[in-house]
């Protein structure tokens, strides 16, 4: 170890920093696609979390349990080892044209971060007083217009800085991908290390890219949080 010598330059240009900058673009696609089908996805199970009818309470809560409760690893192997061997010859194919491992990544991260986000909304529609349900359904909106033109535009405002947070979360969660084979920043910081024998500074630059996107997501919370939610703020 005394006798390392230290070459900085390998991941800081050339093709090894070409390969850190794939890897950081495909680790963005996968937090960004996860967290936009995730928000659609748990606003759907929020709502369902919540509504009148028990059994949709209990299929959304079920549904809440197993994905939170399971590790998100195992749920990237499901999605890329055993849906595949159920699903149509013919869905496969199209998938593998589509980078079937990118895609299963992108489902196990997706419904992973709904489960999360799902309660981060429940908890702004039920920060929004109750008062405002019940004035819109003695309006003679029903539960879901209510829902949609009253609570869920006040709701969403409050969770902004969780949601964002959620972004942040599917960026580290991404990581995983690598075991099954998406090239995204840890595997390209791996492939650096097999090729160069520098682990050091390969993951020590991933570290650092990893780092500098997880301070900017959270100064963009803080000064959210600052401007729009703190007493004397933006309204």
């Amino acid at each position: 170890m005394l006798n390392y010598q230290f070459d900085w330059h390998i991941v800081t240009s050339g093709i090894y920093a070409e390969w850190l900058w794939q890897g950081l673009l495909v680790t963005l696609q996968l937090a960004a696609l996860s967290c936009v089908l995730g928000f659609v996805l748990g606003l759907v199970v929020a709502i369902l979390r919540m509504s009148p009818v028990a059994p949709l309470r209990w299929l959304a809560q079920a549904y809440l349990e197993f994905i939170r409760n399971t590790p998100l690893l195992i749920q990237i192997f499901f999605w890329y080892f055993g849906a595949y061997e159920v699903l149509p010859q013919a869905v496969n194919d199209w998938l593998n044209q589509w980078r079937f491992e990118f895609v299963a990544a992108v489902i196990a991260l997706t419904v992973y971060t709904s489960a999360f986000i799902a309660e981060d909304i429940r908890s702004g529609i039920r920060a929004v007083p109750r008062e405002q349900m019940e004035a819109a359904r003695s309006q003679g909106l029903g539960y879901l217009t209510a829902m949609r033109f009253v609570i869920l535009p006040q709701a969403v405002r409050i969770t902004v800085p969780p949601l964002i947070g959620q972004f942040l979360n599917a960026t580290k969660n991404s990581s995983l991908a690598m075991t099954i084979g998406v090239a995204e920043l840890t595997y390209q910081a791996r492939q650096i290390e097999s090729v160069t024998f520098k682990g050091l500074e390969a993951f020590t630059a991933a570290t650092l890219i990893y780092l500098l996107v997880s301070l900017t997501i959270t100064v963009v919370v803080s000064t959210y949080e600052q401007r729009y939610l703190r007493p004397g703020g933006v309204r």
